[in-house]
C-alpha cells in the first residue's frame, strides 16, 4: 500500500503528518511512502525523508494520483478533494459535524475518511490518541503565552529591592490540556488553582501541586445534615411502619427515581422530574459560576480549556466576571476556535478590555511544530498498523476503533453526528 504525505496548505499550519523517524518504520513494515517536496518544512527536509526510505515527489497531483492512503493534519480543501482518486482513504482532523458540506464532497468523491478526533478514547487506542497529544501541547503553550503577556513574574522572586509574590493562576477544565496547563504554570512557579465540574479529577489536580476549587466544606456538611434530618410524616410514616421503606426517602429524591411529578418550589403547580433535574442543573451552574467569580478577584491569569466535541464551547467567563478582575490580568482561551469560553474572546486576536487582556489563540499545537509533528506521526503509525496490520487496508466495522473513526465509506456518511449536521443543513 502506498501512503502519501502532502504539504499542508492551510495558512498557519506548520505541522506534517509523518516525520522521517516514522517513515523508516513504515517502510520497514512493507509500506511505500510518498512525500511531497517541502512537506516537512525547514525542520524535516526532503533529504531526511529520502534517507528514511520515502520517495519525494515534486508534484502534489502525482502524489494524490498514486497514493492509496493520504495522511494529513488539517482537513482537505475542496481543491485537494478534487485531486483524490475514488477509493482513496484519508486520515486527518476532519471535524465532520462542523463541516458537513466538506464531508458531502468527500462522500461524492468516493473517498473513505477516518477522522482522528473520532477515534474512541479507550485503553487500546491510547497510542493513536492524537487529540490528547495535541491537547497536551496546547496546555503547555497556553502557560507560556500567559507568562509572556502577564506583567508579573510567575514565581515568587526575592531580590535586593524586596520580594514579589507568585502569580495566581486559575485553570478552568482539567482535561488533557488543562492538566498540562496546571503542570506547566506550576513548574514556572505560579500559585495554581483549578476547577472542573467533575469532582473525580480533584486527585489529579492536587497530584500536580494545584488547589482544587470547590465550595467550603461547611456548606456541604450543612446540606448533608439537612438531608439526614428528613423524617416521613402522615401517610408516608404509616407506610414506613408497614415496611415500605421507599416512603422514607425525601419526596424530591423519590420523584427523581420514579419519574413522578413534583410540586414547584413556589407551590403554583406541577413540574416533571425532567424540570426538577433542569432546576438542579441550573442551580449548580449558578453556584459554580459564583465560585469562579469569587476566585477571579484574586487571580492574575485564567486559562480556559472547556470543549464539547461537535458543539460550541460553553461560556465560563462573562463580560461582568472579566471586569471584576484586577487591571493587568490575562485570560488565555484555548477554546477560541470553537467560539471561546470567555464572552469577550475574539479568535486569533488579543482583546484589551478595561485593562484585561483576553487572548484567543488558534491552532496552538502548530506553534510547536517539531514536537507536535513527531507526536502526531507516532499516532499515525499506530493507527495505520491497526487499519492495515498486513500492509493492506482492512475495514473491520465490528472493531470499535475502526467503526468509531470512519466518517465516510463507499459514498455513505457513517458518522451519526455528521449525518445529523447534514440533515439540519438540508432541512
Amino acid at each position: 500500500m502506498k501512503i502519501g504525505v502532502p504539504r499542508e496548505v492551510v495558512q498557519g499550519e506548520h505541522r506534517v503528518a509523518l516525520v522521517p523517524e516514522t517513515v523508516s518504520k513504515l517502510v520497514g513494515s512493507g509500506f511505500e511512502v510518498l512525500v511531497q517536496t517541502g512537506a516537512g518544512r525547514d525542520y524535516n527536509p526532503d533529504e531526511a525523508y529520502a534517507e528514511a526510505g520515502a520517495r519525494v515527489v515534486p508534484s502534489v497531483g502525482e502524489l494524490y494520483e498514486e497514493a492509496d492512503l493520504i495522511l494529513k493534519v488539517q482537513k482537505p480543501t475542496r481543491s485537494e478533494v478534487g485531486l483524490m482518486r475514488r477509493g482513496t482513504a484519508l486520515i486527518c482532523f476532519l471535524q465532520g459535524p462542523a463541516f458537513p458540506e466538506l464531508v458531502k464532497w468527500l462522500a461524492h468523491a468516493g473517498v473513505t475518511v477516518f477522522s482522528v478526533e473520532a477515534i474512541p478514547r479507550i485503553s487500546r487506542a491510547q497510542s493513536m490518541d492524537a487529540l490528547s497529544a495535541m491537547g497536551s501541547i496546547a496546555g503547555y503553550k497556553a502557560a507560556i503565552i500567559a507568562a509572556e503577556y502577564l506583567g508579573k513574574y510567575f514565581p515568587m522572586m526575592t531580590t535586593a529591592a524586596g520580594t514579589t509574590g507568585a502569580a495566581k493562576v486559575l485553570v478552568l477544565g482539567a482535561g488533557v490540556a488543562g492538566l498540562q496547563a496546571i503542570a506547566t504554570t506550576k513548574r514556572l512557579g505560579a500559585e495554581v488553582t483549578a476547577f472542573d465540574i467533575r469532582p473525580e479529577v480533584k486527585e489529579q489536580i492536587e497530584s500536580l501541586g494545584a488547589t482544587f476549587l470547590e465550595p467550603r466544606q461547611e456548606t456541604e456538611e450543612v446540606e448533608e445534615d439537612e438531608h439526614e434530618e428528613y423524617e416521613p410524616a402522615g401517610f408516608a410514616k404509616f407506610m414506613v411502619a408497614l415496611g415500605f421503606n421507599s416512603f422514607a426517602e425525601p419526596p424530591e429524591r423519590k420523584a427523581e427515581k420514579n419519574g413522578v411529578s413534583e410540586e414547584k418550589p413556589d407551590g403554583t403547580g406541577k413540574q416533571s422530574t425532567g424540570g426538577y433535574a433542569t432546576l438542579q442543573a441550573e442551580e449548580k451552574q449558578r453556584r459554580d459560576r459564583e465560585l469562579i467569580r469569587e476566585q477571579l478577584k484574586q487571580t492574575d491569569v485564567v486559562i480556559t480549556t472547556a470543549l464539547v466535541p461537535g458543539k460550541r464551547a460553553p461560556i465560563l467567563l462573562t463580560r461582568e466576571m472579566v471586569e471584576e478582575m484586577a487591571p493587568g490580568s490575562v485570560v488565555v482561551d484555548l477554546a477560541a476556535e470553537n467560539g471561546g469560553n470567555c464572552e469577550l474572546t475574539d479568535p486569533g486576536k488579543i482583546v484589551d478590555h478595561q485593562r484585561i487582556k483576553i487572548i484567543g489563540p488558534v491552532n496552538v499545537p502548530s506553534t510547536v511544530p517539531i514536537h507536535a509533528s513527531q507526536l502526531y506521526s507516532r499516532n499515525m503509525f499506530s493507527f495505520i498498523r491497526h487499519l492495515a496490520p498486513e500492509g493492506e487496508l482492512v475495514l473491520d466495522f465490528e472493531d470499535e476503533i475502526t467503526d468509531g473513526a470512519c466518517i465516510v465509506h463507499d459514498g455513505e456518511v457513517r458518522h451519526e453526528p455528521t449525518r445529523e449536521a447534514l440533515e439540519r443543513g438540508t432541512a
